[in-house]
């Protein structure tokens, strides 16, 4: 009798150390789930990757750290890709899902300086580094007084500009905390940012494992690592953000979380250059469902929309400050 030949999973991801510890992170749970996995790991270079020496928002696609494996996914020559959540447009390819939310690390925004000086401590027009426009605008309307610069490179690249010095001769640079601390780097953080000041991107802090929406022993293999309270907080925030229009490089925060039966959420829409914010707050209750993060979602975009933010993107749109997916 003729054996049935074991499948091998192919997963696809990007080549920095992070991208590799958050596939390895992934790979070690699958294999707790079924220890006899055979997983084939494909380093793919997406354009982000290719692309170091221009401004994010200058790129103008919101897919250039995930195009390439989205499109592997599709041609049947990867079965699961692992991005980080922040780094993907609020919609997908059809045939394509993110199943599940295997839970999430701190979502906050860390702030690295020279001297371990705070952000209300930085030097009058000091020079802090991120080519993010959320964060640029955060900062803006915390000290206009700040020189924010661009700043690309993994993690280790972004750390040695500060502390080696470069032309732009940073004071500070903003990071995920989650990748700091999942490359062992989190003793190197001066403060975590709080949501007051800086709220994070659409599901910072989270992974995105996505596959094909019919390859039923994926979506099985992956179906017992979702965290429900992290996946309704996620969508949530990628709802807030898809009801707005925006990318992944626009001025735009949010985050949800799920405290005992109550979800709560936090959103900012501001201008590029901070002058103009608007903040918005809700809660509801939750009832273990992921609509109920859809729901508060759509919610804290209707409310955010009634105070103005459709002009504040309009504007931010006309100066480059909105990608649109390509």
């Amino acid at each position: 009798m003729e054996q049935t030949k074991t499948r091998t999973f192919v997963i696809g991801t990007r080549g920095s150390k992070l991208a590799l510890w958050q596939t390895n992170w992934l790979i070690e749970r699958l294999r707790a789930v079924r220890s006899d996995l055979q997983i084939e790991t494909r380093i793919i270079t997406t354009q982000g990757d290719r692309i170091q020496d221009r401004p994010l928002q200058s790129i103008n696609n919101d897919g250039f750290f995930v195009r390439e494996l989205e499109e592997g996914l599709l041609r049947g020559e990867i079965d699961l890709a692992v991005h980080s959540l922040k780094d993907l447009p609020h919609y997908q390819p059809q045939g394509l899902v993110i199943p599940v939310t295997p839970g999430r690390a701190d979502a906050r925004d860390a702030l690295i300086s020279k001297n371990n000086l705070s952000l209300e401590d930085l030097p009058p027009n000091a020079v802090i580094g991120t080519s993010s426009a959320r964060r640029a605008s955060q900062l803006l309307a915390f000290r206009p007084d700040f020189k924010v610069l661009p700043l690309r490179g993994n993690v280790d690249t972004r750390m040695r500009k500060l502390q080696e010095g470069s032309l732009e001769n940073y004071d500070a640079i903003i990071l995920a905390a989650a990748g700091l601390d999942r490359l062992d780097r989190g003793g190197e953080i001066t403060a975590l940012l709080p949501y007051p000041v800086m709220l994070p991107a659409p599901g910072q802090g989270a992974l995105a494992p996505e596959c094909r929406s019919d390859d039923a022993e994926m979506l099985s293999l992956l179906s017992s690592l979702n965290d429900p309270a992290a996946q309704a907080a996620v969508v949530g925030e990628k709802t807030f953000m898809g009801w707005l229009g925006g990318g992944c490089q626009t001025p735009v925060g949010c985050y949800l979380e799920v405290q005992g039966e109550q979800i709560t959420g936090q959103a900012f829409v501001g201008s590029p250059d901070g002058s103009q914010v608007i903040r918005v707050e809700l809660a509801s209750g939750w009832n273990g469902k992921l609509e109920a993060g859809q729901e508060l979602g759509r919610q804290l975009a209707a409310l955010a929309l009634e105070q103005g933010a459709k002009e504040i993107l309009d504007e931010a749109r006309a100066n480059g400050y909105v990608t649109e997916r390509k």
